[in-house]
């Protein structure tokens, strides 16, 4: 069964950075998308990054294209998340999830807990 595991989730003042890991069970991240989303307080759950399956192709919601950057480390069954220059609306728990297409949420059957991610004013 496969298991995603968040971390690095904290607070932050603005234009700090935080690097979030997720680790997963099971195959390699070679073999499958990875993505993030996050859900902001009193808001839906909304498309971060993704990465796909051959990791040459990555893609990004507008609002953190040039901040974030979504990579893996396939021996550690590790994907990343590197957020800069972060935002008070970057505040929310963010969520890895596997083996999807692009920004479609309901295309993602594995999905971790999610971490908190607080970026203060």
């Amino acid at each position: 069964q496969v298991q995603l595991v968040e971390s690095g989730g904290g607070l932050v003042q603005a234009g700090g950075s935080l690097r979030l890991s997720c680790a997963a069970s099971g195959r390699s991240f070679s073999s499958y998308s990875m993505a993030w989303f996050r859900q902001a307080p009193g808001k839906e759950r909304e498309f971060v990054a993704s990465m796909l399956a051959t990791g040459i192709s990555t893609y990004y919601t507008d609002s953190v294209k040039g901040r974030f950057t979504i990579s893996s480390d396939d021996a550690k069954n590790t994907v990343y998340l590197q957020m800069n220059s972060l935002k008070p609306e970057d505040t929310a728990v963010y969520y890895c999830a596997r083996g999807g297409y692009r920004s479609i949420q309901g295309s993602y059957a594995y999905w971790g807990q999610g971490t908190h991610v607080t970026v203060s004013s």
